[in-house]
């Protein structure tokens, strides 16, 4: 990296504010400020405003000076690292736009996007991504540059004449850079509101994935209502703020929380080195922000149910009693908004010195003073849970198409069971016959990539944006009963909502997948998957010797655990909407292998297909 810039320089002046120009003047301004840390050699290393800024501009010129111009498409197929985010904003510092790739895609996903995109350069982390690339290459006729990272297995064995690695692509920027100073500051100043940013793919659950083109003014908009004043963060974030980025950074939601609120807010983002090693890193960080999918949050509960069930007899009681307490607190606080009451602080207190600090230190989130949670459907149990360790939640609710601006609990009024109410710059209606939540904005997508068809049904002439999710407003919250495509009619013209008694069914630590079927059929039925590693400690416990996932779930015990979850979840449902058998699915879902999506959503199609043995026998009266 080059010198730091000097202390205090003012900003250049430039017409419009991208997430950019945003770093460029925190660099101007605070050039010594901590603006990330990675992890290397199992120590945390920083990286300044000023190194962050220098990163990006050698990347822009690096674009310019291999004739990438406005509006071409540069894609990044990458893990969460420091160069995801040196790559995203120096193609924004050009004008070009953003395609993000989930990091499991596998090679058939990886074609569709850089296809359907056009994209020009791919940015890939190390030899997987780029081998997924080069595999698909000879049918992405417009993808002329690729750019690698790592070079661990790649440099000496690949004779590709489009190939670059990261160091020498830096470098090309020096060079255009020394011959053309201020083009970088000329194509900023072209960027305009309506420039389209980045191309964020739908998650492809009922077909292929769709590229929702996200403006500069998209970004602004939701970047105004997270960190400005009264927005969702109160306070909002600042310097000496951390938060983990971990989640893909090619979905809207994490690009929002590490890169687009680090260059609003200057919160140091820390990276995860990788989705395994989260739990260690949240112990070592310890967070002031923290927001997390509902899969996320249920694993932490399950892993705390798991530890204070293998505890010693008297650390389990005295972790019970003030378990206790703090679901107290949790219900107090449920039931006044998030507010304290005299008597829930007392209660708080006493459990915070049995078990609370102690607790959330070894989560992670002894700091945390900012909790969210997003991108699909949450027991109210687990929100609970939480909010009696002191942590409080914020359910938040968006998609890519509005940006993932729509409503949220704001601290001091939240109201589990809803996603909160409106941000005051987004109407919320429901349609009258469908029941469809519709959404309008600011934040509300330009339109689909190359799709005016599904733009046009998605965006109605009067600018409102159907979501696809079922809901009611009560009061000015929002409840999101499923979504459209998943209600399912029983054969007696019943509608059932099936999110809701899945997430009942996970709120058990034992539970990791749940899915109900039933659509024009008598009764309901679900495929179940164990969590592998609450059931195989719960195994362990119970001395059942298993030898694969499989052999687990086929095992009399585990069935028997398992239907005693159903059985306590029926009994607090209507004789309906009650599940009168299940099958435990014999293996993990999986991306690669069709069931899932990139972001870990289930494609019910595909899961009712693929194990269409087990539900026609649920059916048939088949034994289990």
């Amino acid at each position: 990296m080059t010198a730091l810039l000097g202390t205090g320089t003012a900003p250049a002046p430039t017409v419009t504010t991208t997430i950019a120009t945003r770093v460029r003047d925190r660099a101007a301004t605070t050039p010594r400020g901590v603006a990330m840390r990675s992890k290397q050699l199992g120590l945390w290393r920083e990286t300044s405003w000023a190194e962050y800024w220098e990163e990006v501009q050698l990347v822009g010129h690096a674009l310019l000076a291999l004739g990438i111009t406005r509006g071409d498409r540069v894609a990044i197929a990458s893990e969460n690292r420091r160069e995801w985010l040196s790559a995203d904003l120096g193609i924004v510092a050009v004008g070009g736009i953003t395609v993000g790739l989930y990091p499991t895609n596998p090679a058939a996903e990886v074609l569709h996007l850089l296809a359907d995109s056009g994209s020009v350069l791919l940015v890939a982390e190390d030899q997987e991504q780029l081998d997924k690339a080069l595999e698909v290459s000879d049918r992405t006729p417009a993808l002329r540059h690729l750019v690698y990272v790592d070079p661990r297995g790649i440099r000496g064995r690949y004779d590709d004449p489009r190939l670059l690695h990261w160091d020498d692509f830096l470098e090309l920027g020096r060079g255009h850079r020394a011959a053309h100073p201020g083009a970088i500051d000329e194509a900023m100043a072209g960027t305009r509101p309506d420039d389209v940013m980045t191309l964020v793919y739908t998650s492809g659950t009922t077909g292929p994935p769709k590229g929702a083109m996200l403006s500069v003014a998209n970004a602004e908009a939701t970047i105004a209502t997270f960190t400005g004043v009264g927005g969702l963060q109160d306070p909002p974030a600042g310097p000496s703020d951390m938060v983990l980025s971990y989640l893909p950074l090619c979905h809207v939601a994490e690009r929002i929380f590490t890169i687009w609120n680090n260059a609003a807010t200057g919160i140091q983002v820390n990276f995860a080195e990788n989705i395994d090693t989260v739990p260690a890193n949240l112990r070592e960080i310890q967070p002031t922000f923290f927001f997390a999918v509902p899969r996320i949050w249920e694993k932490l509960l399950a892993t705390v149910r798991v530890r204070q069930a293998s505890a010693s007899p008297v650390k389990r009681a005295v972790g019970n009693l003030g378990l206790k307490l703090a679901e107290g607190v949790g219900k107090s606080l449920v039931a006044n908004g998030g507010r304290h009451t005299a008597s829930s602080r007392v209660r708080h207190a006493v459990a915070w010195v049995l078990v609370v600090r102690s607790l959330r230190e070894r989560l992670g989130l002894r700091r945390v003073r900012w909790a969210g949670c997003g991108a699909a459907p949450v027991a109210v149990d687990v929100l609970q849970f939480f909010a009696g360790l002191g942590i409080p939640v914020h359910e938040l609710y968006g998609m890519t198409e509005n940006t993932a601006s729509a409503t949220a609990n704001r601290p001091g009024r939240i109201r589990l069971g809803t996603v909160g109410e409106p941000h005051d710059s987004v109407e919320v209606r429901i349609d009258e016959q469908t029941g469809e939540v519709l959404t309008r904005g600011a934040a509300t997508f330009l339109g689909y990539w190359n799709r005016p068809d599904a733009t046009a049904e998605t965006v109605d002439a009067d600018g409102w944006l159907h979501t696809g999710d079922v809901g009611v407003l009560e009061d000015g919250y929002l409840r999101i009963t499923d979504r459209m495509k998943d209600i399912l009619i029983t054969a007696g013209g019943k509608n059932i909502a099936p999110s809701e008694i899945e997430n009942a069914l996970k709120v058990s630590p034992l539970i990791k997948e749940a899915v109900v079927i039933g659509d024009r059929r008598a009764y309901l039925t679900a495929l179940i998957g164990v969590e592998p590693d609450t059931m195989s400690d719960w195994a362990q416990r119970h001395n059942i010797a298993y030898s694969t996932y499989r052999d687990l779930t086929e095992k009399k015990e585990v069935l028997e655990l398992v239907q005693g979850i159903v059985t306590d979840v029926n009994s607090r449902l209507a004789t309906v909407e009650q599940i009168k058998t299940f099958r435990l699915l014999p293996k993990l879902l999986d991306h690669e292998d069709g069931e899932l999506t990139a972001t870990q959503k289930v494609r019910r199609s595909a899961l009712a297909e693929r194990f269409s043995d087990l539900v026609e026998g649920m059916y048939s009266g088949a034994a289990r």
